[in-house]
Formats: C-alpha cells, sequence, structure tokens
C-alpha cells in the first residue's frame, strides 16, 4: 500500500429486492479492539486518531458505493490490522449482485487494489479485506470471510460491545449514598436509512423524545475525466447547513452562519448551528443541534443547504444527511443526483404532529429565479413568508 490517504469503497449493483449494505472498519490489537471507539461505522464515522473516517454513500448509475476513508500514516503503532467489512440491511449477501471491494489512491486515483466476491449465500456480513502491518510497511490482503450474524455477530468476534442498555429506570439511592459513576454505553447498530419509497420517520417511535438531536451534513465532490465540472476549478467549496424555523407560538425565523445568526440551544429557538465548515472535509461537514426537550415548541423545522461559494450548482456533489437523536436510532439518507442549475436544496422537513415529531425526507434541489436569493427560494416552496435582505459572514 502507499503511504498516502487511500479511499476503500465497497460497491455493489443496486435494484428490485437488492439490501442495503454498510461498510464498517475495526482496528485491531492482538486480534481484538482496544475499546468500542476502534470501530468506524455509520453511527461513530471517524477514529479517534484520525486515520480511517467512514464517508458515506452514493448511487450512481445502477450502482452503490459506501466508501472509507484511511491514512496508514496516521495509524497508531500499536494497531497491527485494519479490517474492512459489510454488512447487509434487510436482507443476505445472497442477494447483492457484483460485490466487491476496492482501494485507491486518494491523490492520483490510481486503484491499488481491488476483490470481487466470489459468491454469497445467507451470510448477512462479511470481512472483505484488510489492511495489515508487514516489514515497516502495510499492506491489503483479500479475505472473503462470511458471517450469517450480521454487523453485531461480525463485531462482538472482533471485542466490540453491542448490547442495548435496559431503558428502565434505577432504584432511587438512599440519600447519603454516593451517586455511582454512569456505565459505559455499549456501541449502537440500529439505524433508519429514509428513501424516495419510505421517506418519513417518527422521533418517538425510535426512542427520540428527549436530549438533543445532532444534524450533519457530509460531502464530497466527484472528480470527472474531463475535470472538476461545475465545482470552480478543484478548490474548496462552502456549503451552509441552515435551518428555517417556526415555533409553536408563532416566532419564525432562519439559522445560518450567513449574518452569524447560529441560533441558540438552551433559548428559542432552540436550534443551534455549531459552526461553519468552510473547508468541505467530510470528517467534520456542517452540523445542527437541536433541542428535543422542548419539542413541544416546535411547530416545523426545514433542514437545508446552500452554497456559499466555490460552485454553481450542486452538479457532481455527493452529500449523506445523518440526523442523531442522543436517546434514539440515526435516522441517514443520501441526496440524489442534482441535474439541474440548482445552488439550495431542501434536505429534511421536521414537522410536530401531536407532540411526536416526524421527519421527512426531502432531497428536493430548488432553482432560483432571476435576482433570488436561495434562502428566498427555499421560503417561497414551504411558504414560510418571512422578509429577506442581503446579509454576509
Amino acid at each position: 500500500m502507499p503511504a498516502t490517504g487511500l479511499r476503500v469503497e465497497v460497491g455493489w449493483r443496486s435494484g428490485s429486492g437488492v439490501p442495503d449494505a454498510d461498510v464498517s472498519a475495526l482496528l485491531l490489537v492482538a486480534g481484538k479492539v482496544r475499546s468500542d471507539g476502534d470501530f468506524v461505522f455509520y453511527n461513530q464515522p471517524a477514529h479517534a486518531s484520525g486515520a480511517v473516517r467512514h464517508e458515506g454513500k452514493r448511487t450512481d448509475g445502477g450502482r452503490v458505493t459506501d466508501t472509507l476513508w484511511a491514512d496508514l500514516a496516521r495509524v497508531e503503532g500499536a494497531v497491527e490490522r485494519i479490517v474492512l467489512a459489510a454488512s447487509a440491511d434487510g436482507g443476505t449477501f445472497g442477494q447483492v449482485p457484483d460485490l466487491y471491494i476496492e482501494v485507491t489512491d486518494a491523490a492520483s486515483g490510481q486503484v491499488v487494489a481491488r476483490f470481487d466476491s466470489p459468491g454469497a449465500t445467507v451470510e448477512t456480513a462479511f470481512v472483505l479485506g484488510e489492511f495489515y502491518r508487514r516489514q515497516g510497511g502495510w499492506k491489503f490482503r483479500a479475505v472473503g470471510q462470511g458471517y450469517s450474524s450480521g454487523l453485531e455477530g461480525l463485531a462482538t468476534d472482533f471485542g466490540i460491545s453491542v448490547d442495548e442498555p435496559q431503558r428502565t429506570a434505577p432504584p432511587t439511592a438512599p440519600a447519603a449514598a454516593p451517586t455511582p459513576p454512569p456505565p459505559a454505553q455499549p456501541v449502537r447498530l440500529s439505524k433508519v436509512t429514509l428513501t424516495k419509497a419510505a421517506p418519513s420517520v417518527s422521533l418517538a417511535k425510535q426512542g427520540g423524545t428527549s436530549g438533543t438531536m445532532r444534524v450533519n451534513l457530509n460531502w464530497q465532490t466527484r472528480k470527472q475525466s474531463t475535470g472538476w465540472g461545475r465545482w470552480g476549478g478543484g478548490g474548496d467549496i462552502d456549503l451552509d447547513l441552515c435551518a428555517l424555523y417556526e415555533l409553536t407560538d408563532g416566532r419564525k425565523g432562519v439559522v445560518q452562519a450567513l449574518g452569524n445568526a447560529f441560533g441558540s440551544l438552551h433559548r428559542p429557538p432552540y436550534i443551534h448551528l455549531d459552526g461553519d465548515d468552510r473547508t468541505g472535509a467530510v470528517a467534520a461537514g456542517e452540523n445542527l443541534t437541536i433541542n428535543l426537550d422542548h419539542r413541544q415548541d416546535f411547530r416545523r423545522v426545514l433542514v437545508f443547504v446552500t452554497i456559499y461559494e466555490g460552485a454553481r450548482s450542486f452538479a457532481d456533489l455527493h452529500a449523506t444527511v445523518t440526523l442523531q437523536p442522543q436517546h434514539g436510532a440515526p435516522i441517514e439518507f443520501s441526496l440524489d443526483e442534482c441535474t439541474v442549475d440548482s445552488p439550495v436544496c431542501a434536505l429534511a422537513l421536521i414537522t410536530n404532529t401531536g407532540g411526536d415529531l416526524l421527519v421527512q425526507r426531502e432531497a428536493r434541489y430548488l432553482v432560483p429565479e432571476r435576482g433570488s436569493s436561495p434562502q428566498r427560494t427555499i421560503d417561497r416552496a414551504y411558504g414560510w413568508g418571512m422578509n429577506w435582505t442581503p446579509g454576509r459572514k
């Protein structure tokens, strides 16, 4: 393996009846993880060392890919192997055609290793390959070992704790007794994927009724053989994650970096923009936090994204949206390919329905009229009825 950044792509052919699949990585010492933090997957997308991160899915031309990024030069010295695995969601790998793993030099785009899975039957998880140390360097080995026990079986085999904690209230301790430290939380493997066929989910049914909910947008550009398409010569693109809100008392507004309207988590609007990522780094992306302890104060929230600079359109962009409740399963979806000159995309609409919050996948690209801003365009599309003036960062 070259001593540069590597992109690890697991791909398969999509179609009717084909289950979804998810890529993961386990950093091992003597065949086991040191802690649950050595497991990188959709619910834990980056290793603390920065050496491995999950970049998300992309659908293109009848194929689906799920991608990891690895910088082997940053892997801690104690780590001997990095296992590269995939798990099937809603079926078995016998239903997943043309499964493969491919390792690419991220700098040059050159494929340095590829393994096409020879076929599967009842397996619901696969170790497709691994990086391992040999004589001071790193090598890649194809494996092809299957599990019929899914991601949970694979993870526990390498030392990950995945048992769900019991949701019963602990007994009241005597007044004089010290408060015990909270137990370590095991890794949560459950998730919800929103699609065109199943575009909405109830937060209450997923356990997301209190605490906070983190909304994350990760993106990457897809380099074309003829250049960088509409992405301004390959420079950084500045995307802004934003939220229109309407509270039950009638107040309306926007949370966004433009105009430094970062919001507040513990005061209205109970939505806070964590920061403004101007680098396009997939590991961080843009993040909003919503206070679910005040869910009764929300009438509706529209999460959307705009292009501030670096591009004219979302064409050639691959983006993944993840909503992570503090006490519930994560909700994720990918954006469809953009085929219009759109600088603004509605991501998710969250509405209060009888005290429960319903999350609706929008993934809707909008084209502004001449002279209209992206914010005004999305306001009109969803009937928010606000007045807009020019702003700047």
